[in-house]
C-alpha cells in the first residue's frame, strides 16, 4: 500500500508538533510560534493557520477538545492531538530527518544563470549580499539569548519534579545555530567568489567578459537595424 503525503505546508507540522506538547487554541499556537521565533524557519500567517487546522481536521490528526470564550471575546476552540496526528507527527519528522529534499534555492537559480550580467555588477552586488548575510547572522545569534530562557513546554503540574524550571538550549535553539552556519557557510562562499572574479588571472573571466561584449554587440546591433520597425 503506497504511504500518504504529507500535507504540502509545514505549518501543519508546527501545528502537530504544538498539540505534542499540550492542546491550544489558535491564538496560542500563533502567540507561542512567534514567541519562539519559528516564522523564521516556517511561514505563519492567520490566514493560512486556520486552513491547516480545517485540513488536520478533517484528515483526523487533531480534534477539537473544548470552546471557551472569556469576556466579551470570540469563542475559541482548543484541539487536541490525535492517535493518528502522533504517528502522522513522528512519520513526517523522520522523513525530513531522514531524506534530504530536493530543493531550488533562488540563490542557486542566481548564481547558474551569473554570466548574463557583467563581472562589475556581479562583484558588486555579491559584496551587498555578504554585507547582509552578516547583518542576518548578527541579528539571529542576537535572539538567542532570549530563547535560551524558554523552559520546558509542558503545564508545570505535567513536568516531573527534575525539570521544573529546565531549561534546553540545545533543543529549542538547533534551527537557529543551523541557520547561521548556512549564513556563514554562504558568506565565506560568496567572499571566496568574488575574490576568484576580481583576480586578473582568473580564465572564466576573461571568457565571462568576451560573453558580455558580444551580447552588448548583438543588442547594439539589432536596437540600430534599419529593418527594425518603429513603433506606432
Amino acid at each position: 500500500m503506497p504511504k500518504h503525503a504529507h500535507p504540502a505546508n509545514p505549518l501543519a507540522l508546527a501545528v502537530l508538533a504544538l498539540l505534542f506538547e499540550r492542546p491550544m487554541h489558535p491564538y496560542e499556537m500563533a502567540a507561542t510560534l512567534k514567541q519562539r521565533h519559528k516564522e523564521d524557519s516556517i511561514k505563519l500567517r492567520y490566514g493560512s493557520l486556520y486552513t491547516v487546522i480545517d485540513l488536520l481536521v478533517d484528515r483526523r490528526f487533531i480534534t477539537p477538545r473544548e470552546t471557551s470564550r472569556a469576556g466579551k471575546r470570540p469563542e475559541r476552540t482548543t484541539y487536541e492531538l490525535t492517535a493518528a496526528g502522533f504517528d502522522e507527527l513522528r512519520s513526517w519528522m523522520q522523513d525530513l530527518l531522514r531524506t534530504p529534499a530536493k530543493e531550488y534555492p533562488q540563490f542557486t537559480a542566481g548564481l547558474s544563470l551569473l554570466p548574463v550580467l557583467p563581472p562589475d555588477d556581479a562583484v558588486a552586488l555579491l559584496r551587498e549580499r555578504a554585507l547582509q548575510l552578516v547583518a542576518e547572522a548578527a541579528r539571529i545569534e542576537a535572539q538567542l539569548p532570549e530563547l535560551v530562557r524558554h523552559e520546558v513546554p509542558l503545564p508545570p503540574n505535567e513536568i516531573p519534579p527534575a525539570l521544573v524550571g529546565r531549561k534546553f538550549p540545545p533543543l529549542f535553539l538547533v534551527e537557529a545555530e543551523y541557520k547561521v552556519a548556512l549564513i556563514r557557510t554562504e558568506l565565506a562562499f560568496v567572499t571566496e567568489l568574488v575574490r576568484r572574479i576580481t583576480e586578473e588571472n582568473w580564465g572564466p573571466v576573461d571568457l565571462w567578459r568576451d560573453l558580455q561584449a558580444a551580447s552588448a554587440r548583438q543588442h547594439e546591433a539589432e536596437t540600430n537595424s534599419p529593418a527594425r520597425e518603429a513603433p506606432m
